[in-house]
Order: structure tokens, then C-alpha cells, then sequence
């Protein structure tokens, strides 16, 4: 004998109510497969569609261009992957000012401080203790697989153990360097970094205590621990490197440098513009115009400090494919009405201009909301070439530094060395 089932009729309103339990559960299974942060990269595409300078993506089709990249996100399993993925989507774009950093980079504070006014309400909620990071106080770049410092800043950690620019850095006590992750939670402890310092040696170790880096600080402050007086020929050069210009602040500090300073008594300039990040003011090379007054102010107990200052004595400018944003429109003004030479490599070619966001998740991005001309001339995709080409290859240098050799060369014979 043959069973049968008997025939179930459901009513249409039950057919349909089941019907969406099930698009329910389906979607609820996609988006666990995804995992809890799947919404972030549609977040970074919206906001990129919605606020970048060119309404027509620059010919791209956007959506076919999400489409495409999203899959490499919901693939990744680690933070940097997913922060790569969000950046291989933007680099369609192929513009500046436009990048996703994720909290395991240095660059994600540092950019977070500068943006910091208009991402006020949302610091509140994800940094709460304010803008601060446990590092060392290195610029690293990845170069054929390898890790190499590319810059130190004065008066933090590494600087303090004697690393320099070109090491490359193998390991952190003895596992993987990451630039941020290495020092978390180590401030004031022994941090051993293995370094190789000149290519084909041996690995030496070096002991770093880590430090809580407030960037905007770390930044002005090291432009007072790093100015410095170089004897040449018989004349005192004054050094200083500018990290940061994202702010009046750091223009006042080298106002400060130059009037009362340590550089005061300078027969010459070096201006390091290498690196670091932009925000510079047009307004900012009337330093260096002699055809204007000084003004000063004096306190009743005597104090005086400079409202304006002039540099009146040779000054010469160092760029590099680090030379970025703002310090690139300064480079631009300074070569062009002939303040001095500018020695070095062609500047990054990244001047547009940039909003920061930060995500549901905490992470920065950053988009390029405006073009930028600079005396009628665009200068993204171009850069600013130097009068003197100095290469410098950065990977076992040993601390040595053409370009600062050459500008030092250049201001000793200009000053009758």
C-alpha cells in the first residue's frame, strides 16, 4: 500500500509572511558570512560618491568599481587586510587625499589630529581619551619586502637610541615589526628592535622605550629639538625640518626658531620641507620676503616676541616625493619668485584638497573634496622639480644624506665659503 501526503492549502497572507521570514533569514546568513564590519566598506563608497571633487568620478563607473573591490573585503580576516581592500577601491581614482587608514598605523593619529576640529563629535565617541598612540617616533616605508626608517623625529625614542634613517627594521622583540602594534601598551618598557644598518651585516639589537606620542605636539616640538647649527667653511648654517604644516602653529614655531632661537644667530637656511604632511598657507613664504617689516612687542616685564618676522640671509629648501600637499604649493612660490634653490627629488604631485571622516568602526578616511590650481597651475599628478636633483636611496644609508650635504654645500659657497 502507497502513502500518500495530503495536499496543505495556506492562505495568501501566510504564504507571504513566510515568504519574507525566509528573505529574512537569508539575509541575516549573508550578512554573518560577511562578518560584523561588511557595512563599513559600503560606508567608505558612499561617503567617496557623495563628497569627492569630480561628480563624474573621473569617467569612472562607481558602482561597477564597489562591485568589483568588495569581494577582497569581505574576504579579509585582519584589520590591514580590510583597510587594503577600501584602498585598492580608491585607487581607481588615482587621487591624492583620498585613503583609508585603519588604528594600527602611525598615520592614522597623525591624520586624525589634523583633522581633529571637524571630527570633533565623532572623537568623542571613539577616542575618548584624545588623540595619542605608543610609538617610537619613526617614519617607516616598505621597500622591496623590507621595512626601512625613512625618517626620525627629534627628541622621541628612536631618535634618543640612535636610529637612523635607512636601518632596516627586521624584527620587534622578535617577532614581525608592525608600527604601531609592536609598542602598544609598552610605553616606558624595554622594546628590543632588530635592526640591520648596513646591507649584507649582521643584525644588531637595539633597546627603544616607547612613548604615548601626541602627534601635533611630537611634531611642533621636534622642530625645537632638531634645529641646529651646522659649521661649514667658517659659517653657521641653520637646520630645521618641518614635519607638519597643518596648522598656524608650526609656521609661529619657525618664526620662533629663526627671531629668538636656536637658528637666530644662522648665517644661512636649510628649510626641510622632506616628508610629513602639508597644510601650509601660500601666506607662509612672506618669511622669507625681505621687502616688509619686522614687528615686535614688548612686554611691561620685558618680554619681547616677534608678530612678523623676516629671514633676510640666504635660504635653501629641501624637497623630496615625500615634499606633499600645502609644503608643495610653498615649493611651488619659493622656486618660482626665486627665494632661493630647491634641492632634491620632484615633489609628490598631491595637491588636492581634503575632508576627513572617520567610519562607524573608527577607522579614517580621507577624500578629495576640492581642486586645487596654484598661480593657474595644477600640480596634482605633477609635482614641483627641484633646481638641483640630488637622488637618495634610502635603504642601508647609514644616517649619510645627500641632499642635506648638498644644500649645505650650496648655501657655504653662496656665503663665500
Amino acid at each position: 500500500m502507497r502513502l500518500s501526503s495530503p495536499s496543505v492549502t495556506f492562505p495568501k497572507w501566510a504564504v507571504l509572511v513566510l515568504t519574507l521570514a525566509v528573505l529574512a533569514v537569508a539575509a541575516t546568513q549573508s550578512a554573518a558570512r560577511e562578518g560584523p564590519d561588511a557595512a563599513v566598506f559600503d560606508e567608505a563608497a558612499r561617503i567617496v560618491r557623495e563628497n569627492f571633487y569630480d561628480p563624474e568620478m573621473k569617467g569612472k563607473d562607481w558602482d561597477a568599481v564597489v562591485a568589483r573591490h568588495r569581494p577582497q573585503y569581505l574576504a579579509s580576516e585582519t584589520v590591514k587586510a580590510r583597510s587594503e581592500a577600501i584602498n585598492a577601491m580608491l585607487a581607481e581614482l588615482d587621487a591624492s587625499h583620498t585613503m583609508h587608514v585603519a588604528d594600527i598605523d602611525p598615520r592614522y593619529y597623525q591624520l586624525v589630529d589634523i583633522f581633529r576640529y571637524g571630527l570633533r563629535d565623532s572623537l568623542r565617541k571613539h577616542l575618548p581619551n584624545g588623540v595619542s598612540y605608543d610609538g617610537i617616533g619613526i617614519f617607516t616605508r616598505e621597500i622591496e619586502g623590507k621595512t626601512f626608517v625613512t625618517g626620525v623625529i627629534a627628541g622621541l625614542a628612536a631618535a634618543k637610541a640612535g636610529i637612523l634613517v635607512g636601518d632596516e627594521i627586521v624584527a620587534a622583540d622578535g617577532k614581525p615589526f608592525e608600527a604601531v602594534e609592536s609598542f602598544r601598551d609598552k610605553v616606558g618598557q624595554v622594546v628590543k628592535l632588530s635592526l640591520r644598518r648596513e646591507r649584507d651585516r649582521e643584525v644588531s639589537v637595539v633597546d627603544v622605550r616607547p612613548e604615548r606620542i601626541e602627534p601635533g605636539k611630537a611634531f611642533r616640538a621636534a622642530m625645537h629639538d632638531g634645529a641646529r647649527i651646522i659649521e661649514a667653511g667658517g659659517h653657521r648654517i641653520g637646520y630645521i625640518h618641518i614635519w607638519s604644516y597643518a596648522g598656524e602653529r608650526y609656521q609661529d614655531a619657525l618664526m620662533e626658531e629663526l627671531s629668538t632661537g636656536k637658528l637666530k644667530d644662522a648665517d644661512a637656511l636649510i628649510w626641510d620641507l622632506r616628508d610629513g604632511w602639508g597644510g601650509a598657507q601660500p601666506r607662509y613664504l612672506d618669511l622669507f620676503n625681505a621687502r616688509g617689516p619686522d614687528m615686535t612687542f614688548t612686554e611691561r616685564a620685558g618680554k619681547t616676541d616677534f608678530a612678523s618676522f623676516r629671514w633676510r640671509k640666504p635660504v635653501v629648501a629641501l624637497v623630496n616625493g615625500g615634499t606633499r600637499s600645502g609644503k608643495e604649493v610653498l615649493t611651488y612660490g619659493f622656486k618660482k619668485y626665486g627665494y632661493g634653490e630647491v634641492v632634491g627629488t620632484r615633489t609628490a604631485g598631491a595637491l588636492l584638497a581634503g575632508r576627513g571622516f572617520l567610519l562607524s568602526d573608527g577607522s579614517f578616511l580621507m577624500v578629495a573634496v576640492n581642486d586645487v590650481a596654484v598661480d593657474g597651475e595644477r600640480l596634482e599628478g605633477k609635482g614641483v622639480a627641484p633646481t638641483i636633483e640630488v637622488p637618495f636611496d634610502i635603504p642601508y644609508a647609514a644616517g649619510r644624506d645627500p641632499q642635506l650635504d648638498k644644500a649645505v654645500e650650496v648655501l657655504r659657497e653662496g656665503t663665500g665659503g
